[in-house]
């Protein structure tokens, strides 16, 4: 059974549509990374999902039943935009207020229970205003998380934080998935963190979804290359472009269609070029996007 599936959503604004016909599919227990451009559509699809939109048209289903079920609907926790905590009260007063409004029975036991997912026990007293930005955004995630969901919508959570404050956030929502069996479906910009936890991936453009795979899909069927470092750069290039194709970053020459380092290596010093760096590599989730967003065959 999938946690959720989207087939032929729309969603016009002003006679401008943010959805024209999507579909999705998000497994159970996947973090899927949901990836696009500013005003490609994910927000959108997100709180479609959530029912802070009615959609033109389309079916959206979240653990086979319709969204608008009232036994689904208390399955979906989410995030998205803001946390919409009041900033003079306390972390564990915000927490209680939307404890009250879910109807939670045992509050301050589900309170205890989410700060502690979050990393937030030692702070519950502190005022909303007084958490840093990361703090905040794990205080978001707890509430999202009172009750017990069973799916988790994210729009954002790892935008502007810091190194710290992703790793941190990348351990929590691993942790949710594992331990918690909570499918999470979460949108990003910063690709490289995305793909560091992310089992599912979802690529939406002007409001069509135009690839789906799966992070397993995508290292099996990854392009490797050799990245190099040498005093001649466009010297190694003459001599590896008449076997390999080539392309030159700024920094590293990179030589696609070979894993073997060391037969890079070879060739190059057989032919007196100095080598400072060589490192084996494949194209990663960055790459693919900007690749296929441009019309290239990334995998």
């Amino acid at each position: 059974m999938n946690a959720i599936e989207i087939r032929g959503l729309t969603k016009s604004f002003r006679g401008m549509y943010a959805l024209d016909g999507l579909d999705m599919t998000v497994p159970q227990g996947a973090i899927y990374g949901f990836i696009g451009e500013n005003g490609s559509g994910k927000s959108t699809t997100e709180k479609c999902i959530c029912g802070h939109l009615v959609p033109d048209k389309g079916k959206i289903e979240l653990f086979g039943k319709p969204y608008t079920d009232a036994g689904v609907r208390v399955r979906v926790g989410a995030l998205i935009e803001n946390t919409g905590c009041f900033p003079n009260s306390s972390v564990y007063s915000n927490l209680m207020m939307q404890a009250i409004n879910l109807g939670v029975k045992d509050r301050a036991g589900e309170i205890e229970r989410v700060l502690k997912i979050v990393r937030m026990e030692d702070n519950a007293k502190l005022t909303f205003k007084k958490c840093s930005l990361g703090m905040k955004q794990r205080i978001g995630i707890a509430m999202a998380l009172l009750g017990d969901p069973a799916l988790l919508i994210l729009d954002e959570p790892i935008n502007g934080l810091d190194t710290d404050g992703m790793r941190l956030m990348r351990e929590i929502l691993v942790d949710i998935t594992q331990n918690l069996g909570c499918t999470v479906l979460i949108s990003s910009h910063i690709l490289g963190e995305l793909e560091k936890i992310a089992t599912h991936y979802g690529i939406i453009r002007q409001g069509k979804m135009i690839k789906e795979i799966s992070a397993a899909e995508m290292d099996g069927r990854s392009r490797a290359y050799v990245s190099v470092k040498t005093r001649d750069i466009e010297g190694a290039a003459r001599l590896l472009a008449g076997r390999f194709k080539t392309e030159y970053d700024g920094e590293y020459l990179n030589v696609y269609g070979v894993d073997d380092a060391s037969y890079i290596s070879t060739c190059l010093l057989q032919n007196g070029h100095f080598i400072s760096e060589i490192r084996q590599d494949k194209v990663g989730l960055e790459q693919y996007y900007i690749d296929l967003m441009s019309g290239k065959e990334a995998l």
